[in-house]
């Protein structure tokens, strides 16, 4: 396991009391919104228009996240496609008003480009 988040910082956020169960745990669709919100920005910023989760795939939760935790979801676009983007996504979370971060899971994301039709468009080449 890596030592450092791998990508770019794409989102931060707090989880707060009403996103936890009794014992004090986030609950983990909470952390996977989260991450896919995350993925959808880097995403859309990669196609240039609006994209759709299409699939998740290798979600492997490694530590709890708690009450008072910050967030911050890293994305990596992993491979472009013809219409398809797929995205690797690591969450760490800071703990105790501490800069020491941790990770806490990791998934990979496909996301689908869509013109303004609905239906699936190519996505552009990357602008350098």
């Amino acid at each position: 396991m890596s030592d450092k988040p791998q990508g770019e910082l794409t989102t931060r956020t707090m989880a707060m009391p009403a996103d936890s169960n009794p014992a004090g745990d986030i609950f983990g669709g909470w952390v996977l919104s989260q991450m896919d919100i995350a993925a959808g920005i880097c995403a859309s910023e990669r196609a240039q228009c609006r994209t759709v989760t299409v699939a998740l795939d290798g979600m492997h939760f490694i530590r709890p996240v708690k009450i008072g935790d910050i967030l911050c979801v890293y994305t990596e676009i992993d491979r472009v496609g013809n219409t398809s983007i797929d995205i690797q996504v690591e969450a760490w979370v800071q703990r105790d008003r501490s800069r020491n971060t941790v990770k806490v899971t990791r998934a990979n994301f496909k996301f689908v480009a869509l013109g303004a039709d609905g239906r699936p468009r190519q996505v552009p080449e990357a602008q350098n």
